[in-house]
């Protein structure tokens, strides 16, 4: 194996992996057991006005993607899935991750459906 930007670029994505993981599902553990809703449906900093109807769905979206991820570590620890498999899987999570969350936050924050005050 010689050592190119390929090899150097596909051990920045396996080893982001952990940290990605580790927060996702530190993010499910504090919505879940700690009942922490400060950081749930974030818009530019704040949550919404009513952040514990959204936990669930935060929890869910982060829980689903940490899981994954965390798969996606084993088997590439165990040499199950080639390269262009757990990249694929790994990269599609964090993807539809990124879109869940930035989906949910918008919908949470949204004006119209409201009574005016």
């Amino acid at each position: 194996m010689v050592f190119d930007v390929s090899v150097a670029l596909t051990w920045v994505l396996f080893l982001a992996l952990f940290p990605i993981s580790f927060f996702w599902l530190r993010r499910a553990w504090r919505i879940v057991i700690r009942s922490d809703f400060s950081e749930v449906a974030i818009k530019r900093g704040e949550a919404p006005a009513d952040p514990q109807r959204w936990a669930p769905y935060e929890m869910a979206i982060n829980l689903v993607a940490g899981a994954i991820i965390l798969t996606v570590i084993v088997a590439v620890l165990l040499g199950a899935w080639d390269y262009g498999t757990w990249s694929a899987v790994a990269g599609s999570t964090i993807w539809c991750k990124f879109f869940a969350s930035f989906a949910l936050s918008r919908h949470a924050h949204a004006k119209w459906g409201k009574a005016k005050v």
